[in-house]
């Protein structure tokens, strides 16, 4: 099957447009304004050296520049807060929500290319902005269709259809035309596993088994050159995108339908065909699959599914590892899953309290979720401090398309009674609706109303994101992905009796040694702080803590208790060993060293001494 791949300028695809005839099956092409002629690949090979040399200015000139301060709260509290990606496609702000390449959700619906008048976003113009960081001004989309030929070449026939578009302004046309091939072990490979399966399972393992076709594992085992990874990546990536609704749409029918494979419709863009392969053809449920891809796709590299592909990505895994990977971690309850959740919850409040339900029998529902300690799923965000514009693009197209909706009516009366409840509590700092408060209730009213697999369509959008951040990574050469972790073990309390006279306070945070098992306690240090009577600056004394303190004049070593080294006793076995041998006095060679040393620096001092002497005497003689 063939669908959507970048092999070649539309130029020379106009020149073939003018020679055909009407064609009956056809395939949607985007069209974009850009700086030159030039197909995807050949674009983004013209803006890889330059983006290169401004991440190399921007190290040399910003290298040492802090982007914030790291706290013991951010660390134990999931990283919030902290800066510590390089993510080009997407930038999400606490107040404005999210941008695509500096494109806001309302910006994006007004210049990408629709499939009709006043239409919904169309996901290939997305990926295009995505992958370029450019719209162009004026946007068609052409019909034609395409088959491989085995010599490797491209077959493409069509006739020129006109896309709607915001500005009619001279452009640069561009092919985007992807093989979407899934062999026959992949749907194989997703058979073997129960029926009942979770979709998200049977979906990870289906992209895991096309990694079989991976052209950068292939390139790499060749042993090409770093310089080139983003190539097989970009060809990787293009290709997992176009074949991943194909494998979600299987999943579906397997489930869910009699497991039947519904063809693609040569006629329809992205987000339409998974639409129709899932077996949905209103075209208003086409409109909302593109819409659903478009907000869905990316959202910065911080959430779990974008950092999990980065992550995976960073050791050089092929795209369709790091993508299942990511899929893996989209599957939990706080992530991808919560739109299942929503749904579910939604309805548990029509079954309690019916379609009508009134305000305040809606207030007490929210409150026993709440006093059950349960969260009302589908509000409250870990960076938006305000209400998601994916969540008010999506109530936009419920006011237009279904405004009677029972459910969709439930929704905005949660929309009015949810924020303040939370409000109230204090605990909350985003009390207002996200994505997930209203996916669900449109997917529902076209007859999509299977929850479960609802993640599944999320990760089919989230494909366009972590692929186009992934190509760019490579491109990059960024590199292997290691923060530095800490435990919390190796940490001691503050002002904590250690013995007698002597207590432990803590100037500044300390850093443990994961080799060693240490804190090595420099400037900043841990200090030893006398009540009564001051000691020698060299000492050692055992607390009954199993904690052993060594203290010099410099620094300080806490050993950690509870750590074992590998490869040996535990470090409980050896302190006590070396507290055996302090005892038993300091070796021979020391003493002799230290007394060398000795006799060294009172020569020193002693010949300075005599010439500054010798000087003097000779000063007064004169």
């Amino acid at each position: 099957m063939a669908f959507f791949r970048s092999v070649t300028a539309l130029s020379r695809l106009r020149s073939r447009v003018g020679q055909q005839s009407n064609l009956s099956n056809s395939v949607r092409w985007l069209q974009m304004q850009s700086s030159a002629d030039l197909d995807l690949h050949s674009q983004l090979k013209e803006m890889i050296p330059e983006q290169q040399e401004r991440l190399k200015k921007v190290k040399s000139e910003l290298g040492k520049a802090q982007l914030g301060n790291i706290t013991v709260d951010m660390v134990i509290g999931g990283m919030r807060g902290m800066t510590g990606l390089l993510w080009e496609t997407s930038l999400l702000d606490p107040d404005e929500g999210i941008r695509f390449r500096g494109l806001s959700i309302p910006e994006c619906q007004k210049l990408l290319p629709a499939a009709k008048p006043d239409g919904e976003p169309l996901p290939e113009g997305l990926l295009w902005l995505l992958l370029t960081g450019k719209v162009g001004g004026g946007l068609r989309c052409d019909m034609i269709s395409c088959t491989e030929q085995r010599a490797g070449r491209w077959l493409v026939q069509g006739i020129e259809r006109s896309c709607h578009c915001p500005r009619p302004v001279p452009y640069i046309p561009l092919e985007l035309h992807i093989i979407c091939v899934v062999e026959y072990y992949v749907y194989k490979a997703i058979d073997a596993l129960p029926v009942t399966a979770h979709p998200m399972t049977q979906f990870a393992s289906g992209v895991m088994a096309l990694q079989v076709q991976s052209e950068f594992q292939e390139a790499y085992e060749k042993g090409i050159h770093k310089s080139k990874y983003w190539e097989p990546t970009y060809e990787d990536s293009l290709n997992l995108i176009a074949r991943v609704p194909v494998v979600a749409a299987y999943v579906y029918q397997r489930i869910y339908k009699d497991g039947k494979i519904i063809p693609k419709d040569d006629s329809l863009d992205y987000g339409g065909n998974f639409s129709h392969m899932l077996g949905f053809d209103d075209p208003k449920m086409l409109e909302l699959m593109r819409l659903y891809v478009t907000i869905h796709s990316d959202h910065e590299g911080g959430n779990v599914s974008a950092h999990t592909g980065h992550l995976v990505a960073s050791a050089l895994s092929d795209p369709y590892l790091s993508f299942a990977a990511a899929l893996n971690g989209l599957a939990g309850p706080l992530h991808g899953l919560a739109n299942q959740e929503v749904l579910l919850w939604i309805k548990s409040v029509v079954d309690e309290c019916g379609e009508n339900v009134t305000t305040e029998q809606l207030k007490d529902y929210v409150w026993k979720t709440l006093n059950s300690g349960k969260v009302v799923p589908g509000f409250g965000h870990g960076v938006l401090r305000k209400t998601d514009p994916r969540y008010t693009c999506q109530r936009e197209f419920a006011l237009k398309h279904l405004p009677d909706d029972p459910l969709f009516q439930l929704v905005s009366k949660l929309f009015e009674v949810v924020p303040p409840i939370l409000t109230k509590l204090g605990k909350v700092k985003n009390p207002w609706p996200n994505v997930d408060a209203h996916s669900g209730v449109l997917l529902n009213h076209f007859g999509l109303a299977e929850a479960r697999y609802y993640t599944v369509l999320f990760g089919v959008s989230r494909s366009l994101g972590i692929c186009s951040q992934l190509i760019w990574d490579r491109a990059l050469g960024l590199p292997l992905e290691r923060p530095k972790s800490f435990a919390a073990s190796c940490y001691c309390k503050l002002d904590r009796p250690i013995c007698g006279d002597w207590g432990l306070k803590m100037d500044t945070a300390s850093i443990c040694d994961a080799r060693t098992s240490q804190f090595v306690i420099g400037t900043p240090y841990l200090k030893l702080v006398p009540r009564v009577s001051s000691l020698p600056s060299n000492f050692r004394f055992k607390s009954n803590s199993t904690v052993r303190l060594q203290a010099r004049q410099r620094f300080s070593t806490v050993f950690a208790s509870n750590s074992t080294p590998s490869g040996g006793d535990s470090l409980q076995e050896k302190l006590d060993t070396k507290a055996s041998d302090a005892s038993q006095g300091p070796p021979f060679l020391t003493i002799l060293a230290g007394f060398v040393f000795f006799v060294l620096v009172c020569w020193i001092v002693g010949s300075i001494v005599m010439w500054l002497t010798g000087l003097i005497v000779q000063l007064l003689k004169s």
